[in-house]
């Protein structure tokens, strides 16, 4: 988010410094002194940096203070959601499916949310009748997530991992499940291509290794589903607005709280897919770009602004004037696993 994002700990600030020369004025030099994908050719099992877990930890009693640490992403998640049930709709029609109603979108479907913090969208996506496993490094915002969602019954929390092979629950009403453990962990010991949707909200610019973690999250997906994704970019924009404007002049946020290097750019998500293949002989999951984007029906980046007066945040509507400019902080990213 634009004003409070989540804090990353001092002994994780690469730098926090923005400098313009090796940004603004020279692409090249700057995408090869902060890659956010630096990491990639390290070898390590899991993306979870502990350090970040245990700050998360501490915070995790404030997930359900609306006016609190979290107020931002409460304001958020109707647009996460939002965004979500438009691009499974779109696709849906684009299959030619049936659809009665578009509130059923969701009722079935096996939804894994990575790094679900207290639950947020988890409890969103449930009552709109998905079959949801929210998973976490951190044990307290399990706990937490867990124990609200217990105070609602339409929610059928479940004690347990429900398999995903598992029978749905009935028509309209959908299920939640919580699991301390990482996206790696699950891809281990549940397997690939379990979950027909899979997101991952504001995690990118926390890990350590971006590529290993988005390789498991594709994984995870059918062939045929869906990965949503949303962070923050690496523009000057972002930098004015989430550590000059919220940390350093506004102080809405603890000073060094973000970690510049570490955001992430749509474009270069999108190269990533350009380049991910599920299997040696399958195609990448984004087959063409034109005019540097991708086809509507394989992926898309949408930017999402705070309207201060309004104090809510908006989707930037597709094509509109100005689209690109407003991916320049805050936006959602969508791209489909294609079909085995």
């Amino acid at each position: 988010m634009s004003l409070l994002w989540r804090p990353i700990p001092r002994t994780l600030r690469l730098s926090s410094h923005y400098n313009p020369s090796r940004c603004a004025c020279n692409e090249r030099l700057y995408h090869v002194s902060h890659p956010p994908f630096a990491s990639a050719t390290t070898s390590t099992h899991s993306s979870v940096n502990p350090d970040e877990i245990a700050l998360f930890s501490r915070l995790s009693s404030q997930w359900w203070d609306e006016r609190g640490e979290f107020q931002m992403l409460h304001k958020m998640n109707p647009i996460r959601v939002q965004f979500i049930r438009k691009k499974l709709l779109e696709m849906r029609r684009e299959d030619s499916a049936d659809i009665a109603n578009d509130s059923e979108l969701l009722e079935g479907l096996n939804v894994l949310d990575v790094g679900c913090g207290g639950g947020l969208l988890c409890e969103s996506l449930t009552r709109l009748g998905a079959n949801t496993l929210g998973i976490d490094a951190s044990a307290s915002n399990v706990g937490i997530a867990s124990l609200h969602a217990a105070s609602d019954p339409s929610l059928n929390l479940s004690s347990a991992v429900v398999p995903a092979s598992s029978s749905p629950p009935r028509k309209g009403k959908g299920a939640l499940t919580y699991e301390h453990t990482s996206a790696e962990d699950v891809l281990a010991t549940r397997g690939p291509k379990q979950f027909d949707v899979v997101c991952s909200m504001e995690v990118l610019e926390h890990v350590d290794n971006p590529r290993a973690f988005l390789r498991s999250l594709a994984e995870l997906v059918k062939p045929g589903g869906h990965l949503f994704l949303s962070t923050i970019s690496r523009t000057p924009l972002a930098y004015l607005l989430t550590i000059l404007a919220a940390e350093q002049v506004l102080r809405l946020v603890t000073p060094g709280t973000h970690t510049y290097s570490k955001f992430v750019r749509p474009e270069e998500l999108t190269q990533f897919f350009c380049e991910h293949r599920s299997g040696p002989t399958s195609r990448p999951w984004i087959s063409r770009l034109y005019g540097g984007l991708p086809a509507r029906t394989e992926a898309e980046t949408r930017g999402v602004i705070y309207v201060p007066w309004k104090d809510e945040w908006t989707l930037v509507p597709r094509g509109a004037v100005g689209a690109k400019w407003g991916e320049g902080c805050n936006y959602l990213f969508w791209v489909r696993r294609p079909l085995e």
